[in-house]
């Protein structure tokens, strides 16, 4: 009973914001995280401090990734040109295009670089626009996190919500493995690949798996990602799964069937029902003049491409219909 109390009277405060109250330096590991239960109103104002102290940054940072037509997580911008921290199935792979929507409703665009499949973990960076002052967090690279420690988790709830903005939740850490932690925090869908931060308001997990029991849940460590940090900055995808699919080269298709032109480029002959093709727009007599910025003169030149892609990466073509010029993207199927 005297648990629920604590936690409804500190839940109360951190929604009006109402206290704050310098006791630690913020490097210094608070004293509360020591205790099996807060003790006094002191200790949740201790608690309520370190929070709101950390939140305005954390929040900044805390973006909603959202990759092909329905697929939607979180991550975190984790320096300020843009680099990304996620979980590798949010990012679903190496070099894939992301939409990136901060909570002021900032939009950018990112690719994805490399992941370790087997804990989870992701890169990606901001390409567009190019910035070097991006919102951005501070990565606890002591592996400092102890069983027990208070930890705050935010995260796109569901997906990217403007007048709503990030989700907050509080919790505590309650089990340590060699690559888990898991905490109390509540998360639902959309949170996945977003932050955990300790009471110093730095990042120490990303978001993996959601429990079947809302406040039982799995995060990667922040230690997990600089084991692999240069690895997956190259764009390796390391380990044979279960969070990400290496990708098969060859096994992706577009359908439609095509021939030479001899005005230059190749003319579309036939476009398949329900395919890639369809859904993103192309049509019989379409002219593609070039396929990922490479100029197409005979169908062996885009089945050359073809054969070094996979399915789920995409492939934008130039092309000629009527008199029109348009630029179309479509997302490899799988054969």
């Amino acid at each position: 009973m005297r648990n629920f109390k604590m936690h409804t009277l500190l839940t109360c405060m951190l929604v009006s914001g109402s206290f704050t109250l310098g006791l630690l330096h913020a490097r210094d590991r608070l004293y509360v995280n020591d205790q099996k239960v807060p003790e006094s109103l002191e200790d949740l104002k201790v608690i309520e401090k370190a929070v709101l102290d950390g939140l305005p940054t954390a929040r900044a940072a805390t973006i909603c990734l959202q990759i092909g037509k329905g697929g939607s997580g979180s991550g975190v911008v984790v320096s300020p040109d843009g680099l990304i921290m996620t979980a590798a199935h949010v990012s679903g792979g190496v070099d894939k295009t992301i939409k990136v929507l901060f909570e002021d409703g900032t939009e950018a665009e990112a690719v994805s670089l490399g992941l370790d499949s087997v804990t989870d973990a992701a890169l990606c960076r901001i390409v567009k626009p190019e910035r070097d002052n991006w919102p951005h967090v501070e990565i606890d690279r002591k592996d400092s996190t102890q069983l027990g420690d208070w930890v705050f988790a935010l995260g796109h709830s569901g997906g990217f919500e403007k007048d709503r903005g990030v989700v907050v939740r509080l919790g505590r850490i309650v089990k340590l493995s060699n690559s888990t932690f898991h905490s109390d925090c509540i998360l639902i869908g959309g949170d996945s690949g977003g932050p955990l931060f300790d009471l110093n308001g730095k990042l120490v997990g990303i978001h993996s798996r959601v429990g079947q029991v809302l406040q039982e849940n799995m995060h990667v460590p922040s230690d997990e990602f600089i084991k692999n940090w240069d690895a997956m900055m190259e764009g390796e995808f390391l380990g044979e799964g279960p969070f990400a699919q290496k990708p098969v080269k060859g096994n992706g298709f577009l359908g439609f069937a095509s021939e030479g032109h001899d005005g230059g480029g190749i003319r579309v002959t036939r476009v398949g029902e329900d395919t890639p093709a369809a859904k993103a727009g192309i049509k019989e007599g379409d002219i593609l003049l070039s396929a990922n910025e490479k100029p197409l003169s005979k169908r062996e030149d885009l089945q050359d491409l073809l054969k070094e892609m996979s399915a789920g990466q995409e492939i934008t073509f130039e092309l000629k219909r009527g008199e029109e010029s348009k630029t179309i993207t479509i997302e490899l199927g799988e054969r």
